[in-house]
């Protein structure tokens, strides 16, 4: 089963830990008990959310704990050890993996994303790494640290010091000089290589030179037949007194051709007989390209291939296995499936703003509008979808009732209204209704937002974490 697994209910957990460590079984009936959390103050704080303070908090710990993100490793084999006796080491140490992430979820009580599951698509990052002579690390320029493993770049150290480690940015085009400035300086201090890219920029350039060339080729091609039309209307021919005179002037030499004919094909013997000592193959360099599926691993494969005129059939979430493909004599490109890292989360709506979680699958939409409405001023929103949030009342009293802290000093332009507001308001000019009865259909319009968000149209950048 070469499916991807970052989704699983309490019960499909205990199923898939069950058949790794090869145990039987019998349900039993547990006492559950409904905690409900009590307001600490009289703000009305959406409850999906953290508090400022509560969420610094967190965050400190989540620097404590990052070492505990481990990438399973595959555990040592040699030439004595059986196809079975491998695969039941790799099932022991891939659940012994799993349940150190789980005392992280469960008794130290950190959210995490929802991290690959499927044994299956990690033996894929094993066989890229070990077979790569270099890795690239693809992230998302809007937030690098979010999808960027350390104990990936740990692995491949150990597993071999010599294989180089890139760590590509890209939709670098989504940052201004300044972030990306600030982004290289702080990678600098982390000791990593690091490169900026855009595949959607790449894609876009080579697609304008496609055609380009093609109407270059098709001006060509209308000059000569235009030509070709110039010169038979103009009736220029030949008689046959010229023709003869031209063969006075320049006779042919029989034994010259003969000559000629002879030596031509010489030369085309000589080049079908194999060199005496041919030249010995030299192996051509691998590069391995991870990242998480949604980063743009497929665009900047596309924009390799496509400066070589090589199309390319893989579709995004799409690919089971790791793909070779020859980019050319000297290189090798090593596609791996796109793989969920372990990482740290504040809550489930940044995971849904991050593009972590499929926003189709959203059941709770409220928490991650509130971020895209604190994340993103008021000005652009109203500028992006042409709607009117209110005057500054309306949304000084929504976005007290959302965070509790308000801004006095701040101009109209940059105050950040609640998302429920945001929501009916887009609601309202799209004419989504829930009803006959004319109710906004929030939920549509959290959908078509969050889309938004993800894809860069509303545009929020994470700053570097400070050192």
């Amino acid at each position: 089963n070469f499916n991807s697994i970052v989704h699983e209910n309490d019960l499909e957990a205990f199923l898939s830990t069950a058949q790794l460590a090869g145990t039987d079984f019998t349900a039993d009936r547990l006492a559950v008990k409904v905690l409900t959390a009590r307001p600490e103050s009289g703000v009305a704080l959406n409850p999906f959310l953290l508090s400022p303070d509560k969420e610094a908090l967190l965050l400190a710990r989540h620097e404590e704990e990052r070492t505990k993100l481990k990438v399973p490793r595959r555990p040592e084999w040699d030439t004595s050890t059986t196809p079975s006796e491998l695969r039941e080491r790799e099932n022991k140490h891939f659940l012994d993996w799993r349940r150190g992430l789980a005392f992280l979820e469960e008794e130290q009580n950190l959210l995490m994303t929802p991290y690959e599951k499927n044994l299956e698509i990690w033996r894929q990052l094993w066989r890229v790494v070990e077979r790569s002579d270099m890795v690239v690390q693809i992230v998302d320029a809007r937030n690098p640290m979010l999808f960027r493993s350390d104990d990936l770049d740990a692995y491949i150290h150990d597993l071999d010091p010599r294989k180089v480690r890139l760590l590509l940015v890209n939709k670098s085009d989504l940052l201004t000089q300044r972030q990306r400035e600030e982004w290289a300086a702080a990678f600098t201090k982390l000791g990593l290589q690091f490169a900026f890219f855009s595949a959607g920029i790449a894609n876009e350039e080579q697609t304008q030179e496609k055609l380009k060339a093609e109407a270059e080729a098709l001006a060509a091609e209308k000059a000569a037949d235009q030509a070709e039309v110039d010169a038979y209307k103009a009736g220029y021919e030949s008689d046959d007194s010229d023709e003869e005179e031209e063969e006075d002037k320049h006779p042919t030499d029989d034994s010259t051709a003969g000559d000629a004919g002879a030596e031509a094909a010489a030369a085309a013997h000589d080049d079908r007989i194999p060199a005496s000592t041919p030249a010995k193959p030299v192996r051509k360099r691998i590069v391995g390209f991870v990242g998480y599926p949604n980063v743009g691993k497929s665009s900047t494969l596309n924009a390799l291939l496509g400066a070589k005129k090589v199309a390319v059939a893989a579709t995004p979430g799409k690919t089971k296995h790791f793909q070779t493909i020859h980019l050319d004599d000297e290189m090798i490109l090593c596609d791996c499936p796109g793989l969920v890292f372990p990482s740290f989360a504040t809550t489930q709506g940044d995971l849904v703003c991050n593009g972590v979680l499929p926003i189709d699958q959203m059941r709770e939409y409220t928490a991650p509008s509130e971020l895209v409405a604190q994340r993103v001023p008021r000005a652009i929103i109203e500028a992006t979808y042409g709607i009117h949030l209110g005057d500054t009342a309306l949304s000084l009293s929504s976005a007290a009732g959302v965070t509790g802290k308000v801004d006095l000093h701040s101009t109209p332009t940059d105050v950040h209204v609640s998302g429920l507001l945001m929501l009916r308001r887009y609601a309202i000019a799209r004419g989504y209704r829930r009803n006959t009865q004319g109710q906004p259909d929030e939920s549509r319009a959290a959908r078509y937002i969050l889309k938004d968000f993800v894809s860069g149209k509303l545009l929020y950048a994470q700053a570097p974490p400070p050192f």
